[in-house]
């Protein structure tokens, strides 16, 4: 299932820790939390090594829906290897998700998936 959104954004630990009581305490008492992930960043400049002009792009066409690869890379212009290594990133920073399907008489082909409807990023210096 789809996360309604993913926020990306720069802040100090002390925000994070925050916004995690305050999910806890929303959990203690029983409330539903809203279907979101924030990832957090203290260095901005780690939030634009990961989130390059290419990769965001990737992002955009993988909320398309799930598509494999080689789909991504024809849709983007790009390099099927360089979309892959790019694909890795993503998903190792929870931004995407992969999985495999048999593709009849040619072995396996990697799915690519968003985890989010939208993306929503935000940077302050």
């Amino acid at each position: 299932m789809k996360k309604n959104k993913v926020t990306i954004k720069t802040g100090r630990s002390d925000e994070f820790f925050r916004r995690v009581r305050g999910r806890a305490e929303k959990l203690d008492r029983g409330e539903s939390l809203p279907a979101e992930i924030t990832i957090s960043f203290e260095d901005p400049m780690e939030l634009l090594s990961l989130l390059t002009s290419e990769r965001v792009r990737l992002l955009g066409h993988a909320k398309a829906g799930s598509l494999p690869i080689s789909d991504l890379a024809d849709g983007l212009k790009r390099d099927v290897r360089a979309v892959s290594r790019d694909v890795v990133v993503l998903e190792r920073a929870g931004l995407l998700r992969t999985s495999y399907r048999t593709n009849p008489g040619h072995g396996r082909l990697k799915i690519v998936e968003a985890l989010a409807r939208g993306y929503r990023l935000t940077a302050n210096l």
